[in-house]
């Protein structure tokens, strides 16, 4: 697509946005002068199950209280 005007751009922005969204790029120009690019957003990365693994380490009592902290919590002396 040749670059489009400003004023053109402002007036036909809801078409030029039909435009990109399958990914054609849109030049902008002000005074002949290209400008500004109209493109797509990048999709969100599909979050799959598993997408993580074996980058990140989790330690084995990650699940488990820790008597300190859950004392703190309520309120009520630490063990010692």
């Amino acid at each position: 697509m040749n670059p489009v005007k400003i004023d053109d751009a402002k007036t036909h922005l809801s078409e030029l946005v039909q435009h990109a969204e399958p990914g054609e790029e849109i030049v902008i120009a002000r005074n002949g002068k290209p400008t500004a690019r109209l493109v797509p957003l990048a999709a969100p990365a599909a979050g799959r199950p598993g997408g993580w693994e074996g980058q990140v380490w989790m330690a084995p009592d990650l699940d488990e209280a820790d008597a300190t902290i859950a004392a703190l919590m309520l309120h009520s002396d630490p063990p010692e």
